[in-house]
């Protein structure tokens, strides 16, 4: 086999096909795509875990593991774009960071693969506990530890629990990179490993690209997000537990999609699509940077709720309404039952309370905008507003 797909359109020849998730609909487009093997199993989720599970057992490489509230799969970009230069890589794609796609990173190590970079999401406890199992990580990184998944987890303490899960994984003398300001997360993390704690640097942007202070050192990096800093100083630290050189030129980061990609918009405009998911902490780093990418343009808020806050949900989305009135956006249109509570301190606004017509949110935002304005699309994945930057940028629908 040259590899493991569960998408029939991605199948090259030699390639493993596994139905998942009503896969068994494109068997046959499977073959045509030259699938040496097809698989229905009756238990998707342990045919997956077992194969990549034996990958991983015949490979010598060195696994990292990045898990946390906010920020891993930017981490997990940068992490992968520090190490390729230097070493054979394997690294997780987009945000495949479940059940389903940790075991589809693993399934792509080679014979001569050097180090694996995973990524590991959750949605209650145990599960990291179970990734990790898989992945068997050398290196674990904890990047944030943030009110995600309140609904589900009743407090942040049981979500600090939850994401060390990652650092009982991690052998003897395994090395755990964590951030030095989230004392909720110390009373979880397991003795016997080497503890390496990263802050928030000293970072300054010019013409387009951040300058993060590391180790004595500046380190330049082509992104401008002020927030990506705390993330590129927690993937240093990994090389730094690798053995990588640091880096001597501009480092070149390629993020997943919908996470801070930005795009032209006529008449002078930018669009920031980061529409991947939202919580109050990436919300808050989202809205200063659109401000800051404005240098006093006119900005435009297109934001949809955040999910999964719990009994706090209406404060937190309270608080960035007040910060929108106190970052003095322009507009804000808002998508979601609870983004109602964006426009409570905005007097230019629209909101709707579901995105069921697409097609009439984005008529009200071309009517809205103006030649030269920033626009950010923000919102929880389950508010789906990836439709419309999209629209707005110009792609075309899938």
């Amino acid at each position: 086999m040259t590899g493991v797909e569960i998408d029939s359109r991605r199948v090259s020849p030699g390639d493993l096909f596994v139905a998942v998730r009503g896969g068994a609909a494109f068997l046959d487009d499977a073959r045509r795509n030259g699938a040496a093997a097809t698989l229905e199993p009756d238990d998707e989720l342990a045919a997956l875990a077992a194969i990549g599970r034996a990958v991983r057992r015949r490979s010598k490489a060195r696994v990292v593991a990045i898990t946390g509230s906010v920020g891993k799969t930017s981490t997990k970009d940068i992490v992968a774009a520090l190490l390729r230069p230097h070493v054979r890589l394997v690294a997780a794609e987009a945000g495949f960071n479940n059940e389903i796609g940790l075991p589809l990173t693993l399934a792509r190590i080679e014979p001569d693969t050097e180090v694996v970079v995973t990524e590991m999401g959750m949605r209650g406890s145990g599960q990291i506990r179970a990734l990790a199992e898989l992945a068997r990580p050398d290196v674990g990184v904890i990047t944030a530890i943030a009110p995600v998944h309140l609904e589900l987890l009743g407090s942040i303490e049981s979500i600090a629990r939850a994401k060390a899960e990652l650092l009982e994984a991690l052998p003897a003398g395994g090395i755990a990179i964590v951030p030095a300001d989230a004392a909720v997360l110390e009373p979880f993390i397991p003795s016997g490993l080497d503890v390496r704690r990263f802050d928030a640097p000293e970072v300054a942007v010019r013409d387009g690209h951040a300058y993060v202070q590391y180790g004595g050192r500046e380190i330049e990096f082509a992104f401008a997000a002020r927030h990506q800093a705390a993330n590129a100083v927690a993937a240093l630290a990994v090389c730094e537990a690798l053995g990588v050189p640091l880096p001597d030129g501009p480092v070149e980061v390629s993020f997943s999609r919908w996470r801070s990609q930005e795009s032209e918009l006529p008449g002078g405009g930018l669009l920031i699509n980061d529409s991947w998911n939202a919580n109050p902490v990436a919300m808050r780093a989202a809205l200063e940077y659109a401000v800051e990418r404005a240098s006093g343009r006119r900005t435009i808020a297109i934001l949809g709720e955040m999910a999964e806050l719990g009994e706090n949900a209406s404060a937190y989305h309270d608080e960035i309404g007040r910060l929108l009135r106190e970052l003095g956006i322009d507009y804000v249109f808002a998508v979601g039952p609870m983004a109602k509570l964006y426009t409570t301190h905005v007097t230019a606004s629209n909101w709707s309370p579901a995105l069921d017509d697409p097609d009439a949110l984005l008529d009200r935002i071309r009517a809205e905008l103006s030649p030269g304005d920033v626009v950010l699309v923000k919102g929880s994945r389950s508010v789906g507003l990836e439709v419309v930057a999209e629209a707005l940028a110009g792609v075309p629908a899938p």
